[in-house]
């Protein structure tokens, strides 16, 4: 019987050993797909401390490895304001990470966009935004200029204005959206959309700049699709940044912010 019980252990050892051997394999492929995807990225947020970036530490921190933006009644906001990062001015790239954000909060990644000289750490140009109410969060938002390019849901062609001028600018710009702009598909409705993100919860943002053609995609499902073919009004490179907005007391974090050029 003893003889029978050491047997029956040995079989078990040996097969939990294999056990333990096939789920190692599989964990060590899995990381190895998972390197092959991310192949070509590169992290420009260290998690650690706020370098490489400029901005308001007033509002702008490092927690838990988080890059944490933040007003509170006490630090309420006149203009919008951005950390930025400084590591150059990408012109295609892809850019993922995950961002979480409160009920009230307004928060955006701005890319392409152009440093602002009168108004302290402040951006203008293409906006991924974000908002806690996910009334807005994966859209196309010009800010400072055009506003609207495309709502969540939109597949949108920019038209090149007939008129340059900056009145003809102007007259195109109506209920904070932009005129001169053609929809030409959908994605979905921006309610079926707004299921796909979640509240108050950790949301992966990829970002897809090449060309003229800028996509946001909210965890992996396309929100947004912009083809620009305003050459007087749209950039080509410019610098990346995120926001917090004017508004309520509010609270954003990012996370595992990384870029492929």
């Amino acid at each position: 019987m003893y003889k029978m019980l050491s047997k029956m252990s040995s079989k078990l050892n040996i097969i939990a050993v294999g056990a333990m051997l096939v789920i190692t394999l599989v964990s060590i492929q899995n990381s190895c797909v998972a390197q092959k995807k991310e192949k070509g990225y590169v992290q420009i947020f260290d998690g650690k401390s706020l370098k490489g970036w400029e901005g308001d530490t007033k509002y702008w921190r490092v927690e838990n490895g988080n890059l944490v933006g933040e007003i509170t009644p006490e630090t309420l906001l006149k203009t919008n304001s951005f950390i930025i990062w400084k590591g150059g001015e990408p012109g295609d790239f892809e850019l993922k990470g995950s961002f979480k954000i409160t009920e009230k909060g307004n928060s955006g990644i701005n890319y392409r966009s152009e440093q602002l000289t009168d108004v302290p750490n402040a951006l203008k140009g293409y906006q991924a935004d974000i908002d806690g109410a996910r009334r807005y969060t994966g859209q196309n938002y010009e800010e400072r200029k055009r506003t609207t390019l495309a709502y969540r849901g939109e597949i949108v062609t920019i038209n090149e204005p007939a008129d340059k001028s900056p009145e003809a600018f102007k007259a195109n710009l109506k209920n904070n959206a932009w005129l001169g702009r053609t929809v030409t598909g959908s994605l979905g409705t921006s309610d079926e959309l707004k299921e796909k993100i979640k509240s108050e919860e950790w949301n992966e943002f990829h970002l897809v700049v090449k060309g003229n053609r800028l996509q946001h995609f909210i965890n992996g499902v396309l929100m947004s699709d912009v083809t620009d073919n305003d050459t007087v009004n749209g950039k080509t490179k410019g610098l990346l940044g995120v926001q917090v907005h004017v508004g309520p007391p509010m609270k954003v974090e990012y996370k595992d912010i990384r870029i492929k050029q």
